[in-house]
């Protein structure tokens, strides 16, 4: 019997520190990516902070080891605040801070620890945060996307640039239910060579894949080029948990001239950083 009852303490032991380190090892964790947080001397007592996150999150700061602020209640991954501190009793004049995030399945994250010197003029808390939000920047508004344009004539190479301006919330975690977008398209070697276009995108995010963005744009070169443009997007995987690698397919139609139509196909890098979000 002491046999058995010794190697059922050992099967319990080995399940529960599998568990454990199971446990340890979860990588589906929220990253938080500090942007700035300053006293601005024409304000001396107010803490303004910003940061993203690498999925949409409620937040709190836990500001000097004891102050619980509430930063959002509701799901998003920008995140700012201005916070009067004279209503803290804050004696060092480097105060510890850090951020804990929740997403919507009420699992918590926390962030590394920050200082905040009192007072002092803008502060960035890493040079590499800095150096992340112009590599943020310029990935959403900078760099291109290549595209495929298929003509009745011929084909051509084109660069193509979409910018998120205004997202809809929705309950999903990881992206918003649809937005509107931007963007400028040049064709290189064509006889109408650059495009302007509004449109829409409806997300659906799917278990196996990101999502399907089906889309509708209209878009001109106001020159007497316009008409519109039918597309579906496959969203396939992220980088850094921030951008999301897509396919496209749009087929662009001028209803009167038929002759005009092509096909496009394009690879490019999806983020809704610096969109409004309502």
């Amino acid at each position: 019997m002491k046999k058995y009852f010794f190697i059922t303490m050992l099967l319990l032991a080995g399940l529960f520190f599998s568990n454990s380190l199971a446990q340890e090892t979860k990588t589906d964790s929220i990253e938080v990516y500090l942007i700035d947080s300053y006293i601005a001397p024409e304000k001396p007592t107010v803490f303004n902070i910003s940061f993203f996150a690498s999925k949409r999150c409620n937040a709190k700061l836990i500001l000097d080891g004891k102050y619980e602020i509430t930063i959002s209640d509701s799901l998003s991954e920008n995140h700012q605040a201005k916070l009067d501190l004279v209503d803290y009793n804050l004696i060092s004049k480097i105060i510890p801070f850090y951020i804990i995030v929740s997403d919507s399945n009420g699992n918590k994250y926390t962030s590394q620890n920050y200082n905040l010197d009192l007072p002092q003029e803008i502060k960035i808390e890493e040079e590499s945060n800095f150096l992340l939000l112009g590599v943020f920047f310029g990935t959403v508004f900078l760099v291109p996307t290549p595209a495929y344009i298929i003509t009745r004539e011929s084909d051509h190479f084109a660069l193509t640039k979409e910018i998120p301006i205004i997202s809809f919330r929705s309950g999903n975690i990881n992206y918003p239910f649809g937005y509107f977008a931007i963007e400028y398209t040049h064709i290189f070697d064509a006889d109408a060579s650059n495009f302007f276009r509004l449109g829409y995108k409806q997300l659906l995010e799917t278990p196996v894949i990101k999502y399907i963005a089906p889309g509708i744009s209209g878009f001109t070169n106001f020159e007497g080029y316009s008409g519109i443009g039918l597309e579906v997007s496959i969203g396939m995987f992220d980088i850094f948990q921030t951008f999301t690698v897509y396919s496209r397919y749009r087929y662009n139609t001028q209803p009167s001239i038929s002759d005009r139509n092509f096909h496009e196909i394009s690879v490019g890098l999806y983020s809704n950083f610096f969109s409004i979000h309502i």
